[in-house]
């Protein structure tokens, strides 16, 4: 397929995206003419009308339909078929996962590692849970992602690589550093890691087996949050010990609790991928910005 009929399924997905070839046309930056020009140009090479104007908008046919739900893959495969097909793959895309807590800790340090070895790669971030972020590296939607290990043995189609594990503490105001941990998470205000996400699951299992029904006053699902809210002496928080930059500054005791649980902290990736190249200098980086204990 020629490059400028790849342009004109890029410019048609822009216009299914936007709903209109106007707003399509300002994204790209050229004359709504032109977007119909290059759909015009797509429909005769196809053989098959795809859109059709109502109002301002547009309207998809069912062949467009059909285009809509095949064009995106076949851009993801010229651009993977272009990456495999570069000695250097140093101007590639690499689609990169990673969880909040490792987006506000040790993403700016990977990052910079990265652009080291490859400083013209483009990086699309995205940001959710563990168990979403695995999906999506198992679907081929990422290319890699830094997460949380799943609670099961991964297939033999991916490889994880892990950077650190975290066990559970009580953070608290150094004021009550002092105090036993068990103390604390009974007659302190307590803030509460939420329990959809594996450490704040843990957590719960931890108070659970320890007959402890804190009082709660706040329910955050971001570790940074939580630190901030100990700092001001809000309450105390039982989560995993991410010993991170958003520490650094921040009055927050972190007292260790007897409990072996460990938040095991990596990078997964697929064993075969024609962004090989970029992925080992993401993991390389990776290592070098987090250090284990």
């Amino acid at each position: 397929m020629a490059a400028v009929e790849t342009a004109y399924f890029s410019t048609f997905l822009l216009v299914v995206e936007a709903g209109s070839m106007s707003e399509a046309a300002r994204r790209l930056d050229i004359t709504p003419a032109a977007v119909a020009h290059q759909l015009k140009l797509l429909e005769r090479e196809l053989g098959v009308r795809l859109v059709v104007r109502a109002g301002r908008t547009v309207a998809l046919t069912e062949a467009g339909h059909a285009l809509a739900a095949r064009a995106g893959r076949v851009l993801q495969e010229i651009g993977d078929l272009k990456a495999a097909l570069s000695d250097e793959a140093a101007t590639g895309e690499l689609r990169l996962g990673a969880i909040n807590t490792a987006l506000h800790s040790v993403m700016p340090a990977v990052l910079a590692g990265f652009v080291a070895a490859y400083p013209d790669a483009a990086v699309t971030i995205r940001s959710g849970v563990s168990s979403d972020l695995y999906d999506a590296v198992l679907r081929g939607e990422l290319d890699v992602a830094i997460s949380l290990h799943p609670p099961f043995q991964l297939p033999k189609t991916l490889q994880w690589d892990e950077l650190t594990d975290e066990p559970l503490v009580v953070m608290a105001p150094p004021r009550w550093a002092g105090r036993d941990a068990l103390a604390l998470l009974r007659e302190e205000p307590f803030i509460r890691y939420d329990r959809a996400l594996s450490g704040g699951k843990q957590a719960d299992m931890f108070l659970r087996k320890a007959g402890i029904v804190p009082r709660q006053r706040f329910t955050l699902s971001s570790l940074p949050a939580i630190a901030m809210l100990v700092d001001r002496g809000l309450g105390v928080s039982l989560a995993p010990d991410a010993s991170v930059p958003w520490l650094r500054g921040l009055r927050v005791a972190r007292i260790p609790v007897d409990d072996p649980y460990r938040r095991r902290l990596g990078v997964i990736w697929p064993r075969a991928s024609v962004r090989t190249r970029l992925i080992k200098a993401l993991v390389q980086a990776a290592r070098k910005a987090v250090v284990k204990r």
